[in-house]
């Protein structure tokens, strides 16, 4: 398999002269002639906001990047809509996406429920979608079935719920786990799934939440008196971090772990340094991470955006925009068929959050970062490779 450094992705993104120059009517409807469309269809309001516009934020650095030499002269423009955090809202700016605007692929949601609302619109128009931190099995493969113009940037809940019952298991001792989810969201019920059944210990509590609660505190109680020893809590950074403070406040001191939806910068703010103590995510990546690859990044992101760090979700729509100008490099076109072909295709590319190799269901075999929450700072503890 030959091998892509991110390097030299970052140098060049020249394509063979003249590859582009004889598409056709994808071509002339996917931008202009030295513009090729692609749209992002992301969470920039609403309730996982944080996500969206760390996605956003990872695009654009990325995109000035590839644009600096851009694709045989061609530029790559970004069409974005705001799903505003809802299913319906993503389901028409993915339409409006494909039908108005014209692009040659799509970019998002942020979130599993917001992606899965946009499979079938680009199933049925073959325009590939790739989302950047929508974990959700389903979106790439239902039933058995593969959904062949859908792709993800990240890995998916069965590994993240699994390497967390690990975690708590074989790093914290726990013998008695409670789970706790959000009974609305798919990414939440996911990772409960996975780790549950991956979980060797017993299950002591298993309550559920909805997405704009805000007092949990009877729900809580119950989870106290089941007297676990760790709390499996796979939801967003909103609820998650008024629950981390109403259990501290409670005296449940025991160790919550959660998944990628915990990060955002909001969550500290929400609960408080000192309620995260002793609190566990799987993630797809960790600024903290010592590795040249990732300090360059996180170097370069600090120096558009004013200091400001990059959490996982920046990483992964920068970790995007250059998974797909790659494969629209090596279709050599604009056509969404040869992309497709060439996103599938994709070997060992090296990005931000690790190579990128993808397995039979479009699903990407890449490893997990364990980060500890201390003293209101988000730290690196270690990495998970997939087994």
């Amino acid at each position: 398999m030959r091998k892509r450094r991110l390097a030299g992705i970052f140098l060049s993104f020249s394509l063979i002269a003249g590859a582009l120059a004889g598409c056709g009517g994808t071509q002339s409807s996917g931008g202009s002639s030295d513009t090729i469309k692609v749209g992002a269809n992301i969470e920039l309001s609403g309730g996982v906001a944080s996500y969206g516009q760390s996605i956003s934020e990872g695009l654009e650095l990325a995109l000035e990047e590839i644009n600096k030499d851009g694709i045989d002269g061609k530029k790559i423009e970004l069409v974005k809509v705001d799903n505003k955090s809802d299913a319906a809202e993503a389901t028409n700016g993915a339409i409006k996406l494909v039908n108005q605007d014209k692009v040659v692929a799509i970019i998002g949601a942020a979130t599993s429920t917001n992606t899965l609302a946009q499979v079938q619109v680009a199933q049925d128009n073959k325009v590939p979608l790739i989302t950047p931190t929508g974990t959700n099995p389903d979106i790439t493969n239902k039933d058995g079935k593969l959904n062949d113009y859908v792709f993800r940037t990240c890995f998916i809940d069965p590994f993240q719920g699994t390497v967390a019952a690990n975690f708590a298991e074989k790093d914290l001792g726990s013998k008695k786990a409670a789970i706790f989810i959000d009974s609305a969201s798919d990414y939440s019920k996911g990772l409960a799934a996975s780790f549950k059944k991956a979980y060797k210990g017993e299950i002591v509590a298993e309550e559920a939440y909805v997405a704009k609660d805000t007092d949990f505190s009877a729900t809580l109680t119950r989870i106290k008196s089941a007297n676990p020893d760790f709390i499996f809590l796979p939801g967003y950074y909103e609820e998650v971090g008024l629950i981390i403070k109403q259990a501290r406040e409670l005296g449940i001191d025991v160790p919550f772990m959660g998944g990628d939806g915990w990060d955002s910068p909001k969550l500290i703010e929400i609960a408080g340094g000192e309620a995260l103590n002793n609190t566990y995510i799987t993630n797809h990546y960790s600024s903290g991470d010592k590795s040249e690859n990732i300090q360059k990044f996180v170097e370069a992101f600090k120096g558009k955006y004013d200091g400001k760090s990059p959490d996982a979700f920046a990483a992964l729509g920068y970790d995007t925009a250059y998974y797909l100008a790659d494969a629209i490099k090596r279709a050599g076109s604009t056509d969404p068929a040869k992309i497709q072909a060439a996103l599938e295709e994709t070997q060992d590319l090296q990005l931000v959050s690790g190579k990128l190799t993808l397995d039979k269901n479009h699903d990407p075999i890449k490893s997990a970062a364990i980060l500890v929450y201390e003293d209101g700072q988000q730290n690196f503890k270690t990495n998970v490779a997939p087994e």
